[in-house]
C-alpha cells in the first residue's frame, strides 16, 4: 500500500490546481518559490538522514514504493517539496483575502517568547535530539529572520502556521498512526497530539519559516531591481 505517496498527492493536489486563482496568482510566484522549495529540501534531506542514520525516526516499508533517494523513502524526498508548496500557498491565500495583518501586534512579543523558551526546554533536554536540535534552530532561525525583515512578515506567517495546522495534524495524524513513520521515544519529550510527537509542531513550523523567509527574500530582491530597472 503506498499510503505515503497517496499523503503525497493529496497534500499538493489542491493547491497546485488552485495556483491559477485569478487574485491569488499563485503561479506568478513560482520563480520565487521553487528557489526557497530547493533550500529547504536541501537542509531537511541532510538533517533526515542524519536522524534516520541515528534510530532518531524510521520509515515502515509496508507502506512505502520502495525507491530510495539519498537513502531515504521516496516519499519523504518529496515530502519536503509537496508540503512547503502546500503552506506557502496557505500563506499568499491568506494574504490575498485577508488584507489586514491580524497578529502584526503580536508577532513580536510571540517571536520573543519562542526565542527565550526554546532554548531553555533544549538545555534541559540535550539528550533528546530531536527535542533539542528542533527547538533550538527554530529559536536561532526566528533571530535570523528578525534580524533581516523584523515583524514585516511575522504576523502573516503565525497566522498561515496556525492555518496551516489543521491539514498539518490530518496528514501528520495518519503518518504517525499507522505508522508510517515511527518515532524513537528517548529521542523526544514522549508528549503526542494523539500519535504525533509534539516536537513536529516546532519541526513545521521550522521548515515553515525557512521557506517563507528564503521566498520573501527573493520577492523583495526583485521587486527591488524592477523599481531600479524603472527608476534608470
Amino acid at each position: 500500500m503506498y499510503i505515503y505517496l497517496y499523503l503525497n498527492i493529496f497534500t499538493i493536489l489542491f493547491p497546485l490546481l488552485l495556483s491559477f486563482d485569478k487574485k491569488v496568482a499563485f503561479y506568478k510566484n513560482w520563480p520565487a518559490l521553487f528557489p526557497a522549495i530547493l533550500v529547504n529540501a536541501v537542509v531537511f534531506m541532510a538533517w533526515d538522514a542524519w536522524f534516520t542514520d541515528l534510530g532518531v525516526w524510521g520509515f515502515n516499508e509496508e507502506y512505502l514504493t520502495g525507491i530510495y533517494l539519498f537513502n531515504l523513502p521516496l516519499e519523504e524526498v518529496l515530502f519536503f517539496i509537496t508540503v512547503p508548496y502546500a503552506c506557502v500557498f496557505i500563506y499568499d491565500v491568506l494574504n490575498a483575502y485577508i488584507p489586514k495583518d491580524l497578529l502584526q501586534p503580536y508577532a513580536k512579543p510571540i517571536a520573543l517568547v519562542l526565542m527565550l523558551v526554546l532554548p531553555l526546554i533544549a538545555v534541559f533536554h540535550m539528550a533528546q535530539l530531536y527535542t533539542s536540535v528542533t527547538f533550538t534552530a527554530l529559536a536561532l532561525l526566528h533571530l535570523v529572520h528578525l534580524r533581516y525583515f523584523g515583524t514585516r512578515y511575522l504576523g502573516r506567517f503565525y497566522l498561515a502556521y496556525l492555518v496551516h495546522l489543521v491539514p498539518f495534524l490530518l496528514v501528520n495524524g495518519v503518518l504517525t498512526y499507522l505508522p508510517i513513520v515511527w518515532y524513537n521515544d528517548s529521542y523526544n519529550l514522549g508528549l503526542r497530539i494523539v500519535s504525533i510527537p509534539v516536537e513536529d509542531t516546532m519541526y513545521s513550523m521550522l521548515m515553515l519559516l525557512l521557506t517563507i523567509s528564503v521566498y520573501e527574500s527573493l520577492r523583495q530582491r526583485k521587486s527591488v531591481k524592477q523599481y531600479a530597472s524603472l527608476a534608470v
